[in-house]
């Protein structure tokens, strides 16, 4: 059995991050002069648009020790790229070759840190390549050829660009492999501080060492990934990689699998206005989830996600702590006499005359932790959700209980239509001779899974109705969201979080048909950026297999086909339930 967790340091290491984070995103927007610019999940986004990776020396983590001057000087670094590089141009120079994209993007962001005009911002950046390039050397990565060989280039190449000397620890490491690559690359070396003001000139010197590492790695064939100390070491390079990043992928989102949901524009939401229209109310409806499903059914479904709940083995109670360290705030709770410090109690002034030793004359109030808060999970019920819905359920009902052991109320939500294809709603629209972009044409339908009044152990047979599937049909998510947030506004606390369950965007066939493809997307997207700005209800986004962030300011991402484990649940938590600057 491993070392149980302290759950009091997991908080502060979550507080820090959390602190950590905002203060590293607050620089990026001052010293790039954007500001769209965010950190989510230790990546950078503009807007709802996830930026490449730009340097394998930009990704601290408090997890591997790093301290806090290596995120400084990973974000001055991540301002500079954005500010100083033109995107499209670097693009179009990008070879399609691994290790000619990892030398050339490295070349590129080392010509945007040596154009830092601020002594303390080239100490950062002094600091965290520092930092980078020892903790490569001890993760064993130099023991291979080609590792040796993208570190000495690495070296020299920041030396050469910024004028700064090469890390003094790892000089003797690099001295030979140095003594070969100099006369080979060194016109282009040198080219490299002399144009380092003109990013195509500079692109042309960095294109020829990037050329000419690949091919000597090429050339070098599978002797570059033996390790210098013999075929006895059973830590191989593979091994190594994964404990550190130096392999990486510079394509945006495209190393985690995880595409982004596609999202436009409506013409037709545009023309009005953003007027969303409604054709028609009359068979919208809310219900309890369980109603007219039969109770040994529920049962059956029941026993199914607490199956598979145990199968995995998901901590509910950990991620509850979790859950507390982000959401509960000191709130005073009375108060403890007879303390020996804290302000003086007046009544037992009398005390002191009958006793002029006397010490417990104070008195100190006593905080506790609490969550001040409520949260609803909003799940999309569509057709599209069928496939995933025993993993959905599993999650939405470990987040009740989450939450709810937390110690702040929660509500389980579900949004789909009463039929297929708009139902009674369209008939009525074609009775009326098909006006013109009549607006909604479906018959919505609100599903209460779980109330806040109503306590997770009542609740946990309406939770269950998740895996009816015949009831999943299509979704109308922006009105969805309205409902939530307006059910959250009802309750009297000092913090909303809505947390919105989907697989991709809006879609009723009838309403697309009907006015044009995007108009659900782009309402959904409308809403979501009125109820932000108004700032009451904060809304994050699980996208299931898919990436939400063109809807969500705060999204995650989870691949339900390879599990849902204890730490992805955690990282859930953290990336949606952390305090806003």
């Amino acid at each position: 059995m491993g070392p149980v967790p302290d759950p009091a340091a997991a908080a502060a290491a979550t507080r820090r991050q959390q602190r950590v984070d905002e203060l590293c995103a607050a620089a990026i927007r001052a010293l790039a002069a954007d500001p769209a610019l965010q950190l989510r999940g230790r990546r950078l986004w503009r807007g709802a648009t996830l930026l490449p990776r730009f340097g394998p020396h930009l990704e601290p983590a408090v997890e591997a020790g790093d301290e806090f001057g290596s995120f400084r000087g990973a974000a001055d670094g991540l301002a500079l790229r954005v500010a100083r590089s033109d995107a499209a141009l670097h693009r179009r120079h990008l070879s399609a070759d691994r290790t000619e994209r990892w030398v050339f993007e490295l070349l590129e962001q080392l010509r945007c840190e040596s154009l830092a005009d601020l002594p303390g911002v080239r100490a950062n950046l002094r600091h965290r390549f520092v930092a980078w390039s020892l903790a490569f050397h001890a993760s064993g990565l130099v023991e291979t050829d080609r590792g040796l060989l993208l570190y000495t280039l690495a070296q020299i190449a920041r030396s050469r660009v910024s004028g700064e000397p090469v890390v003094e620890a790892t000089e003797d490491l690099i001295e030979a492999t140095r003594a070969a690559v100099v006369p080979a690359i060194g016109a282009a070396l040198a080219g490299l501080r002399r144009t380092r003001l003109d990013q195509v000139a500079y692109a042309g010197h960095a294109l020829a060492i990037a050329r000419w590492a690949a091919a000597s790695l090429a050339a070098a064939g599978d002797g570059a990934a033996h390790t210098r100390r013999g075929d006895d070491d059973n830590d191989t390079e593979a091994a190594r990689a994964a404990r550190f990043a130096l392999w990486t992928d510079f394509d945006g989102d495209a190393d985690d699998g995880i595409a982004q949901v596609a999202s436009g524009d409506s013409r037709v939401f545009a023309d009005t206005g953003h007027a969303y229209r409604v054709f028609s109310t009359a068979y919208d409806r809310e219900q309890r989830a369980a109603v007219g499903i039969r109770r040994d059914l529920l049962d059956e479904y029941r026993a199914r996600i607490d199956r598979r709940i145990v199968e995995q083995g998901l901590n509910a109670a950990r991620l509850a702590r979790e859950l507390q360290a982000l959401l509960a705030v000191p709130t005073r709770d009375g108060w403890d006499d007879g303390e020996e410090e804290g302000r003086i109690d007046a009544r037992r002034l009398a005390q002191l005359v009958a006793s002029p030793a006397e010490r417990r004359l104070f008195r100190r109030e006593r905080t506790v932790p609490q969550a001040d808060c409520a949260i609803a999970i909003l799940i999309d019920c569509s057709g599209s959700m069928r496939g995933q819905i025993e993993p959905v359920a599993m999650l939405a009902d470990l987040l009740t209980r989450a939450v709810e052991g937390a110690g702040a109320d929660c509500e389980l939500l579900g949004f789909t239509t009463g039929d297929w294809n708009g139902g009674r709603a369209r008939h009525d629209w074609q009775r009326a001779g098909r006006p013109r972009h009549p607006g909604r044409l479906a018959e919505r339908c609100h599903l209460v899974f779980k109330d806040a009044a109503t306590p997770w152990s009542r609740a946990r047979r309406d939770i269950a109705a998740l895996l009816k599937a015949d009831r999943f049909r299509e979704g109308i998510d922006g009105e969805a969201v309205d409902w939530a947030c307006e059910r959250l506004l009802a309750r009297d606390v000092a913090r909303r979080l809505l947390w919105v369950v989907s697989d991709g965007s809006p879609m009723d066939s009838a309403t697309a048909l009907a006015n044009d493809g995007h108009y659900l997307d782009h309402h959904l997207r409308d809403v979501v950026a009125r109820r932000v700005a108004e700032g009451a209800v904060e809304i994050g986004g699980i996208g299931v297999g898919l990436d939400l962030g063109p809807y969500y300011p705060r999204s995650v991402a989870l691949d339900v086909a390879a599990g849902i484990g204890n730490a992805g649940l955690v990282e859930i938590v953290r990336g949606l339930a952390g305090r806003r600057r």
